[in-house]
């Protein structure tokens, strides 16, 4: 059976009926053989024309093609290109990582070494002592003698109930932390505050000709406390007693 030639198109074979010239051509033209090319149906029988293909639905953007290989664009990406990716991303991850690391490194190292970062900034305590005994309030005592590697951090005289406070903080040289404290606020009221309602006396020291207590204070602090008619010093902190007795001794 011969495909049915569709409605809208004209056979594109016009060879007449036998004994007529075909159509279209000139009078003088009929006589004349007409040449075809080996696609030519016979005479008399009507040419086949080619379907038109299908159209194929458009790949999906951003999907896979077949066999799961992913696409771009509609078209798959090939096999080895995206194994060749997924090796290199960790590789380019590190590479990333070092270029971030290398320039935080360097800043730290010029913050340690030139700039003293790991340093605490230190004061004079001069102006609070001298404002203290310009209160004339109690006998004030400096410490004398220390090493340069001991750094004051901190000072401050204070007006408080009951009376006034000289705290003076030190840094020692096993970058411990200790508080000279001066105060004329009554012993009882004072100890509890600062040393807790725990702390206990664990017997007297001798040190530079006066006698001290030694305290078990709050955490891991301990403390020498010197008791006096007008004031009471405390030496507090969580330094070695060695150094604790040091800071003590070196007061005038």
């Amino acid at each position: 059976m011969e495909p049915a030639q569709p409605a809208d198109r004209v056979p594109a074979d016009r060879t007449p009926p036998a004994g007529q010239p075909p159509a279209g051509l000139p009078a003088d033209a009929a006589a004349e053989p007409v040449v075809t090319g080996p696609t030519t149906p016979a005479t008399g029988e009507p040419a086949l024309v080619a379907s038109e293909p299908a159209a194929q639905p458009p790949a999906p953007l951003g999907g896979s093609g077949a066999g799961g290989v992913p696409s771009t664009g509609g078209r798959p990406t090939p096999p080895r290109a995206a194994a060749a990716k997924a090796e290199r991303s960790p590789k380019d991850m590190a590479i990333s990582l070092l270029v971030l690391l290398i320039p935080i490194a360097l800043l730290l190292a010029f913050y340690r070494g030139f700039l003293g970062g790991d340093q605490a900034a230190t004061v004079d305590p001069a102006p609070a002592i001298e404002q203290a005994r310009s209160a004339n309030t109690f006998p004030v005592s400096q410490p004398q003698g220390l090493g340069s590697d001991w750094r004051t951090v901190s000072a401050r005289y204070q007006s408080v109930e009951g009376g006034a406070n000289l705290r003076i903080g030190y840094l020692t040289p096993e970058g411990r932390g200790v508080q000279l404290l001066q105060s004329s606020v009554p012993a009882e009221r004072l100890l509890p505050a600062e040393l807790t309602d725990e702390g206990q006396p664990q017997g007297p020291t001798e040190l530079a000709g006066r006698t001290w207590q030694r305290y078990a204070a709050r955490g891991n602090q301990q403390a020498l406390v010197l008791l006096e008619p007008t004031r009471t010093v405390i030496v507090l902190g969580d330094a070695r007693d060695n150094e604790l007795r040091e800071l003590a001794g070196a007061l005038r």
